[in-house]
């Protein structure tokens, strides 16, 4: 089973990199790649079993479903349920942790999946320099001290 993984220091304390990554529906407000986000109408941002629909910068449509939210040890997991990526079983965890140091942020993304061999060093590559990685730098700017930190776009809820 492929996994990839990307990390960056966020400048901004834990806290506040936690409580934006917790909210499941607001990924669209700091990654580049996601235009829109849409939670379903019944659905929380904070609820075990929500639902998303992200609508990608490249056209592309991704539904994901959160597994996990800890809040003790500030982690999410979501799974992909549908993609125009060639991958299944899709599982990805975030995890905030504080670096006490210089109180900013450490914040790891990773995700395991399966698929066809021929894909997987492609895949790889893609997630973690592309989605996570590109992800990162764009938190780091959003959670920056002095920073508005008002989303890029709207998020909203779909039937």
């Amino acid at each position: 089973m492929p996994e990839t993984f990307a990390s960056a220091v966020i400048p901004a304390d834990a806290g506040t990199v936690w409580r934006t990554l917790r909210d499941f529906g607001g990924l669209a407000a700091w990654q580049p790649a996601v235009l829109r986000g849409a939670l379903r109408r019944e659905d929380a941002p904070d609820r075990v079993g929500g639902v998303r629909t992200l609508f990608m910068a490249d056209g592309g449509t991704v539904v994901e479903t959160l597994v996990a939210l800890d809040d003790g040890e500030r982690s999410l997991t979501y799974d992909i349920v549908s993609s125009p990526y060639p991958v299944r079983s899709y599982r990805a965890t975030m995890r905030v942790l504080p670096v006490t140091a210089t109180g900013e942020a450490f914040v790891g993304w990773s995700a395991t999946f399966d698929c066809d061999p021929s894909e997987a060093d492609g895949l790889i590559g893609s997630f973690r320099d592309t989605v996570f990685a590109g992800g990162l730098r764009a938190l780091a700017e959003y959670c920056a001290p002095g920073r508005s930190g008002g989303p890029r776009v709207e998020n909203t809820a779909t039937p």
